[in-house]
């Protein structure tokens, strides 16, 4: 059973976890330097916990500690219950869903390793946004993607922005970070997938078009925000493929493109 530990003080060293969570570049390299996320809100740190994610320690306002009282008593970590107040003055914001855990982050897998398995993957060129990254792991899950591989300079899946606009998403769909880029893209291709280049360019086939639900084995390759996949990954790709646009619009979200698309690669796949 963990312990249930009253904090008064904001300066309390045990809290160190939960300090300046508001500071990006800061937690963007202390959290993998030091093997932590954290997980936001009672749904996020269940899906977190339920993912084999081993607990540090929680910060609970007084009214969540009923609410997590069965994860509370499961767990040997400490638990730190403070009022809103102090919780604010810790992290640099209003903690509104009053629930916050410090969670011990996991050795990634290889690209190789992931790729013996999976027939639908998605992959990131610098996609740094976090909501970003949330959003497209969301889709990724909910619609049956198998894996996600990262090229080194995408954002951190387990930055707090992301696991929270995944709502945990993160925690269910594999990934892993390729060690250099286009090149990495090779190991792909000799896994036996055909690479996708998702692109608002007129040359590209529409996506229905080319029927990727079809392929053995496809992944498809997404780009940063504005600025799309670059020449290079353009250049990697065994074909480019688009989503037709109305109405003049040239493009979508990254976020929305991919869920988009996830559903156009994944068609016709059992569920499970």
């Amino acid at each position: 059973m963990a312990d249930l530990i009253t904090v008064e003080d904001p300066a309390d060293p045990r809290l160190s976890d939960y300090t300046g969570l508001t500071d990006v570049e800061l937690r963007r390299k202390r959290e993998p330097a030091e093997g932590l996320f954290i997980a936001e809100g009672e749904k996020v740190i269940r899906r977190a916990k339920e993912a084999g994610y081993e607990m540090r320690s929680m910060l609970l306002s007084a009214k969540w500690i009923d609410v997590m009282r069965d994860v509370i008593d499961e767990l040997p970590a400490p638990v730190y219950a403070v009022s809103p107040e102090l919780a604010e003055q810790v992290t640099g914001y209003h903690v509104h869903r009053g629930a916050l855990a410090s969670m011990q982050r996991k050795p990634l897998p290889t690209a190789v390793e992931l790729l013996r398995s999976a027939r639908r993957v998605v992959v990131m060129e610098s996609v740094n946004d976090h909501t970003n990254i949330g959003a497209i792991f969301r889709s990724a899950a909910a619609l049956g993607m198998d894996a996600v591989l990262l090229s080194p300079d995408c954002a951190d899946p387990l930055y707090r922005r992301s696991v929270k606009v995944s709502m945990g998403a993160v925690f269910s769909v594999p990934y892993a970070r390729l060690d250099t880029w286009p090149k990495g893209l090779e190991s792909v291709r000799e896994a036996g997938f055909t690479l996708l280049a998702l692109t608002p360019d007129e040359k590209a086939e529409p996506l229905d078009e080319a029927a990727p639900h079809r392929m053995e084995r496809v992944a498809l390759m997404l780009g940063a925000e504005g600025d799309g996949l670059s020449t290079q990954a353009l250049v990697a790709a065994d074909a480019w493929v688009r989503i037709p646009m109305s109405h003049g619009v040239d493009s979508l979200n990254v976020g929305a493109a991919a869920a988009v698309a996830f559903y156009a690669v994944a068609t016709g796949r059992p569920r499970d």
